[in-house]
């Protein structure tokens, strides 16, 4: 096959640049108008507000507020104004709210007004589903580590207005699950209960209405009798001394496999 002229390879690699740079300077844009809702425009550099106005419990520090590009846009609460919902860092916040939250937005013709701040209210790696002919839901991946214990659950975000007190988010968790290989080097289940979940990953929409897909490492029943019956070769480092009715469950010998959530029953069951 011949190669193709070297001045259409230079064509092409110049138009892939323009787009690039288009996008980025677009991208920019958008930021620097959502962030105009909020700081002046001597502050704003880039995607970051370095004093964000109204900057819940900031008792005269100045606060910085950058924007990701995590933001899920829908109708969350009930015949309500489009919401945007953008994820934000912050050096004001802490491990606790995971260093940031949300910046909440309205639909305001062809733009956004800016609603409020809800530090620790942000979750990842989200989707947008239609609840009915009314109203979207969000569903999100949510997590937090501590001290090795790494926590994380697939959470369906609950918008509620209440007088007085504007919009508020929280979650409303679907699965949980618990990985404490960084902290005890192994994964532990207790013996007399049942299914124990480790970790989750890739949510997507699920195979049917209201629902969602999520990839999963756990320990069936019959891991769990595994483990605490003739039990899996010990890790060569464990920081942890189990308790009477535990048992371990190192790496590599959970078990995986995709799960469907269903958003009405909650009922979770493996994906067809």
């Amino acid at each position: 096959m011949p190669k193709p002229p070297i001045n259409w390879v230079v064509a092409l690699t110049f138009c892939a640049a323009a787009l690039f740079i288009a996008e980025a300077a677009q991208a920019q844009n958008s930021d620097r108008a959502l962030l105009s809702t909020f700081c002046a425009a001597a502050s704003i550099k880039g995607s970051a507000c370095t004093r964000a106005r109204s900057y819940p419990n900031a008792a005269g520090r100045a606060c910085d507020v950058t924007l990701t590009q995590e933001r899920y846009a829908g109708r969350f609460l009930a015949n309500s104004t489009p919401l945007l919902v953008v994820n934000y860092e912050s050096e004001c916040e802490a491990h606790v709210t995971d260093f940031g939250g949300v910046a909440l937005f309205a639909k305001n013709g062809q733009a956004y007004r800016f609603v409020r701040f809800l530090p620790g209210a942000q979750g990842h790696d989200c989707i947008v589903l239609p609840r009915d002919e009314r109203q979207d839901v969000l569903v999100c991946a949510v997590g937090h580590m501590g001290q090795g214990n790494l926590e994380s659950a697939v959470a369906r975000m609950e918008f509620t207005s209440k007088p007085g007190k504007g919009i508020a988010i929280s979650p409303d968790f679907l699965l949980r699950a618990e990985d404490t290989v960084s902290a005890y080097g192994s994964n532990v289940v207790t013996c007399n209960e049942g299914p124990k979940y480790f970790d989750l990953s890739n949510l997507a929409a699920g195979p049917r209405r209201n629902s969602v897909a999520i990839d999963v490492e756990y320990a069936d029943d019959e891991t769990i009798r595994t483990a605490c019956g003739e039990g899996f070769p010990k890790p060569k480092e464990l920081f942890y001394d189990l308790a009477a009715g535990e048992a371990l469950v190192p790496p590599g010998y959970e078990k995986k496999k995709r799960f469907t959530i269903d958003l009405l029953t909650r009922k979770i069951a493996p994906a067809d």
